[in-house]
């Protein structure tokens, strides 16, 4: 039998033995999705963030043909530099990228993987992917969607029982085609605090969660008996502590700028080209939205591995 393919940081060893809560963080956001050096300084005040709130950072890529779960500054430093080398990977590319020996930064999707390999129970990003929105608009003047640009972050979500604290899907995407396709996927999406979805940007994607929880003690309830039930994994949707002015505005114009984009190119386009049309703004609160939600996974994370989160 193959045994996993995992490299161990020392702290997130330790702690998975010890019982100690360990928060997955994905490094695509440091390689691809923010630009240095709030690229860096994301990463740092994510792993920051997780400690103060009682648990461990186990932020994932691939080094050198090594998946591995916990990184030091120095790996988080490579990865922030720009260049050819660094691979972005989705779950699918796991296993080429290992045989290839390379380098690349994880998506959500590939996170997700690799926390399930690990028995990481909860991960943290910015937003989640979903379905892509087309270039054609329709008669109510709505963009269509795309059928076949769906993000494996759903799929993954689907069969992985992990917990992904996020501030919902992206905004780029067509958002009730999302929540409509997680519903189908079974994936549960919980509201942090909130009865409708966050969209990423906004609190406001007028789409209703599908149960809300308040607090990190009554979401890790939900969680545990979730798994329990058969589910795998769930969407745990975070407002973000920031909202982005004039948000929809940006993403429209963006989305008619770059509607040729398809493909995993598409969304760190989109986001590239949000950054410019609102003079950095986007940054700042992608930034705060990401560190919040890295907290909030710790914290969840520390009421599960409290037995009493479950016993009441």
């Amino acid at each position: 039998m193959t045994a996993v393919p995992l490299t161990l940081g020392p702290e997130v060893a330790d702690a998975l033995a010890a019982g100690v809560p360990v928060v997955a963080l994905e490094t695509s956001i440091v390689a691809q999705g923010l630009p240095a050096p709030h690229n860096l300084e994301a990463a740092l005040a994510c792993e920051a963030a997780v400690r103060d709130a009682g648990a461990v950072p186990a932020t994932v890529a691939v080094l050198d043909g090594e998946l591995r779960l916990g990184l030091r500054r120095v790996d988080l430093e490579r990865l922030a530099l720009p260049g050819p080398e660094v691979r972005k990977l989705s779950s699918r590319d796991l296993g080429p990228a290992l045989a290839a020996r390379a380098t690349g930064a994880t998506t959500v999707a590939a996170t997700v993987r690799a926390a399930a390999l690990a028995g990481v129970r909860f991960m943290a990003t910015g937003g989640i992917g979903g379905v892509h929105r087309g270039p054609t608009q329709g008669p109510s003047g709505a963009l269509s969607t795309r059928p076949e640009d769906v993000s494996a972050d759903l799929h993954e979500l689907a069969r992985s029982p992990v917990a992904v604290v996020c501030s919902g899907p992206k905004m780029v995407l067509d958002i009730p085609a999302t929540l409509e396709r997680l519903e189908s996927l079974c994936v549960p999406v919980l509201g942090y605090g909130c009865d409708e979805c966050p969209a990423f940007y906004t609190a406001h994607s007028g789409r209703l969660v599908s149960a809300r929880v308040d607090g990190p003690r009554e979401a890790a309830r939900a969680c545990a008996a979730s798994w329990a039930t058969g589910s795998a994994g769930l969407v745990l949707a975070v407002p973000p502590p920031e909202e982005l002015l004039g948000a929809a505005g940006l993403v429209e114009q963006a989305l008619a700028e770059t509607a040729d984009l398809i493909g995993p190119s598409a969304t760190p386009e989109l986001l590239s080209r949000i950054r410019d049309l609102s003079g950095g703004r986007s940054v700042r609160v992608n930034v705060r939205l990401v560190v919040e939600n890295a907290a909030v996974a710790a914290f969840v994370a520390a009421s599960f591995a409290d037995r009493g989160a479950t016993d009441e």
